[in-house]
């Protein structure tokens, strides 16, 4: 049988199975119920994020003939059939690759035939930043004044490209970055109905590496099932993810800290000789003095931090241990290195540098 990926299988249907987006699931659940639908909408943020699963979800609520708190029923014989793909009424265009103006001349052709079935005919246009400044102009009347039983959902990540033209046309909704915490839960949620075993300190590695988008975690998630063979731990998610383990990146701070050179070249030796991703551990250093700084300066660190009691007791004691100002210098000195490591042809030499460079700067009073 064909695998599914997960971020495809576990695709939200409804407005409540949508996580980390209440502020758009809701008042988009609103407008259906009080029948205050606009004609134009802008979906804007990071991938991943759930603009195309929110449109899809929309565009099949505002011609469910029986919604409930104003998702989809999923049931009536409009849900079942706008559930396919190839329905005429839900049509969605990559602007990606059609994005010269011709394209739109032919949507705008397209627009004025009327829904086959159903209520609404819905345009989802995604990446609409790649249309042409042509492409944008030919746009802008079908835009503003579209047939009734027409609505357009413009999807991108990149809204600073758009044309004010086409912003003031439509109502905007700012998508954000999920929280680690919710991603967990939905890992949680995945794996169990998967049958999938792990521990909970696994699923809080997979969740940080998503980074805030639903689908590259699960993408995540697939990738270390498939190593996992159906058991993930946090050994397995380091292992995939070339990611540093928590107790090396204390050690290793703890070389910085206590201006250990030898100790800090060995380390070095050791990740590098078991061909460690040098750049990878450079930002994973990085995001560690980050994560120091949040317990020094923050008033409840772990719930930015979202880390295992063990765990963020190692941090909070390592932080004590040195001031700001040092965090904040190891923060510059590990995330410039990154970048520099990617196309270095010595990542080993210029780690050893960085790290040189943070231990023998003229220290800093701790505070």
């Amino acid at each position: 049988m064909e695998h599914l990926a997960l971020y495809r299988k576990y695709r939200p249907k409804t407005f409540e199975e949508v996580i980390g987006q209440d502020h758009i699931t809701k008042t988009l659940a609103n407008q259906i119920l009080a029948g205050k639908i606009s004609h134009a909408y802008l979906f804007t943020g990071t991938r991943g994020t759930g603009k195309t699963s929110i449109a899809k979800i929309f565009a099949r609520a505002v011609n469910c003939e029986n919604t409930t708190n104003g998702s989809p029923c999923g049931e009536c014989e409009v849900c079942k059939r706008l559930a396919q793909d190839n329905d005429i009424n839900i049509v969605e265009i990559d602007a990606a690759s059609n994005n010269k103006v011709d394209d739109i001349r032919e949507l705008r052709e397209k627009v004025k035939f009327a829904p086959i079935g159903a209520k609404y005919k819905v345009y989802i246009i995604d990446e609409v930043h790649m249309l042409s400044d042509s492409a944008f102009n030919a746009l802008l009347k079908t835009l503003e004044e579209p047939p009734k039983y027409v609505i357009f959902i413009l999807a991108t990540t990149e809204v600073h490209k758009l044309p004010q033209t086409i912003l003031s046309r439509c109502v905007r909704f700012d998508f954000r970055l999920v929280s680690v915490a919710d991603l967990t839960k939905q890992l949680a949620k995945v794996f169990d109905a998967e049958g999938i075993k792990y521990d909970a300190e696994a699923l809080k590695l997979i969740a940080s590496a998503g980074e805030g988008s639903v689908r590259d975690t699960l993408s995540i998630a697939d990738c270390v099932n498939a190593y996992s063979n159906g058991n993930v731990t946090k050994e397995n998610v380091l292992k995939v993810l070339g990611t540093t383990d928590y107790d090396l990146l204390v050690e290793f701070f703890d070389k910085i800290i206590q201006k250990d050179i030898g100790g800090m070249l060995t380390l070095i030796n050791d990740m590098d000789s078991k061909g460690k991703n040098l750049s990878v551990f450079a930002k994973d250093v990085s995001k560690h003095a980050r994560d120091l700084l949040a317990i020094k300066t923050c008033k409840q660190p772990n719930e930015i931090l979202n880390l295992p009691n063990d765990v963020y007791a190692k941090f909070e004691e390592q932080a004590s241990t040195t001031s700001e100002k040092n965090l904040i210098r190891y923060m510059q000195l590990f995330s410039a290195a990154e970048s520099e490591l990617r196309y270095s042809l010595s990542t080993r030499l210029l780690l050893e540098t960085t790290s040189l460079s943070a231990i023998m700067e003229e220290d800093v009073k701790k505070n």
